[in-house]
């Protein structure tokens, strides 16, 4: 059991380090980082800000879930 809650907070925290920008958009911000332009880093924090809401919602679902099954 605690096997799982080590997995899932490894998977909650190493998200941050990634770069979650899908093909054109990461096209796009190479072409314009080449041109001088600095939108690639917030481009990039507003795409995994909005990645983690999702994930947020369904820790919080499932918690309440857990606790509502377990007694």
């Amino acid at each position: 059991m605690k096997v799982k809650y080590k997995i899932l907070i490894f998977l909650f925290l190493s998200f941050h380090f990634t770069f979650a920008q899908c093909a054109m958009c990461k096209a796009s911000l190479e072409a314009g980082i080449k041109s001088g332009g600095i939108e690639a880093g917030g481009i990039n924090n507003g795409i995994l800000y909005l990645m983690f809401i999702p994930y947020l919602l369904i820790a919080a679902v499932g918690f309440f879930m857990y606790k509502h099954f377990k007694s």
